[in-house]
């Protein structure tokens, strides 16, 4: 593991500094200076802004979420281990462990997907898992004490070699929400009866939750090509990135019964009253965008073919404001998944060994990867986790 403390006095009063560095010599800034994120006032004068690296080696990471106690989870994609990594009162980490291995399918961009910790750890020891079998992709229920077979709660969303969607998240009403893909089928977008290329809300058990669209049926919005990322900011509004095919990557604000116009529209408002557009789109080149958080009023998500954080702020009522920040552009290659440790750290997976990392397309991995890395957050320099 490596550590590299690069400034006492990089954060202003209210801010949040993600740290712009790599290995080696650090590349020029694309966008000048590590950009910064406003949260509450009142950290320290000069607190430490560093990046350390939590884990390497490791073979495509997916799923990130973290224990009661702090323990962090991921997921391979490929292989379908489940890692511990123990977080340390004093923010030192473990190496990784492996828990249990769950058996998938991973052909093109299938396995092991998202992970989520259920609310309610303490009591049921659930952690819920979003995989890819031979027949399709699933959520179950997972007791990571125990090698118990995996209790499927939802079943029969479309899979392909492409496009499975897999964010997992309990959202902040309790309920489980699970993003898929179209499966490589762009129509099934469209089908009400089809779980492909829709925004699912269940309960634990895997049943419709309370307030769907249609009470009988887990789909919470449709017309999604690939949701990767799902993320609430403070006032309990959902955004989801999504991939785009050729013309742009999206950012949409979620709403319930919300159509977002896959496959017949891409990265556009169409103009009617049936679909519903993108709050911000990028161009796939630059974007690619799959992990999402919300830290304070400011959505951070990770991407893939743009090797980059976005960092993308937003107003009390929800609007954008200001231009997007790119940071820490292409230092570490392609990201995948974004969560805030318990130590108040960003911690982000890159994806370089999952084929896609190609010298053509500007990326370049070398034998550490695939790692998990953390940066300083003023909730870290606040002492606020």
């Amino acid at each position: 593991m490596r550590s590299r403390l690069l400034s006492a006095a990089a954060a202003t009063a209210a801010a949040l500094t993600l740290a712009s560095c790599s290995f080696g010599e650090p590349p020029a800034p694309e966008t000048g200076e590590p950009p910064n994120l406003p949260t509450p006032s009142g950290p320290p004068e000069e607190p430490a802004t560093f990046m350390d690296v939590v884990a390497e080696g490791l073979e495509i990471p997916w799923g990130l979420d973290f224990l009661p106690d702090g323990t962090a989870i991921v997921g391979e994609r490929a292989t379908g281990r489940i890692l511990a990594i123990g977080v340390a009162e004093d923010g030192s980490v473990s190496e990784p462990r492996e828990l249990r291995t769950v058996e998938v399918d991973d052909t093109g961009e299938g396995g092991l997907l998202g992970l989520a910790v259920s609310p309610g750890y303490d009591e049921d020891g659930a952690v819920y898992a979003y995989y890819t079998t031979g027949e399709d992709n699933r959520v179950a229920r997972l007791d990571l004490e125990s090698d118990a077979a995996p209790e499927p709660v939802l079943t029969g969303i479309p899979s392909g070699s492409a496009h499975n969607g897999g964010a997992l998240e309990f959202g902040p009403d309790g309920f489980l929400y699970a993003a898929t893909g179209d499966g490589g089928d762009p129509g099934t977008a469209q089908l009400p009866d089809s779980l492909g290329g829709k925004i699912l809300r269940v309960t634990a058990e895997g049943e419709p939750a309370e307030g769907n669209p249609d009470p009988g049926s887990p789909v919470y919005s449709s017309g999604h090509r690939n949701v990767q990322g799902l993320a609430w900011d403070a006032a309990g509004r959902l955004y989801a990135t999504e991939f785009g095919r050729d013309m742009a990557d999206e950012l949409n604000l979620v709403e319930p019964g919300g159509n977002y116009g896959w496959p017949l529209y891409e990265g556009e408002d169409a103009g009617d009253e049936a679909f519903t557009g993108p709050v911000l789109t990028w161009e796939p080149f630059e974007a690619s965008c799959a992990g999402a958080i919300f830290l304070e009023d400011a959505l951070v998500t990770a991407c893939l073919r743009g090797q980059r954080l976005w960092i993308v702020q937003f107003d009390q009522s929800g609007a954008l404001s200001g231009e997007p920040r790119a940071a820490v552009v292409n230092e570490f290659g392609r990201l995948r998944s974004v969560a805030m440790g318990p130590d108040g750290m960003l911690w982000v997976t890159t994806s370089n060994r999952d084929g896609r990392c190609i010298e053509e397309n500007g990326c370049t991995g070398d034998g550490a990867d695939d790692r998990i890395i953390r940066f300083t957050t003023s909730y870290a320099a606040q002492g606020r986790v």
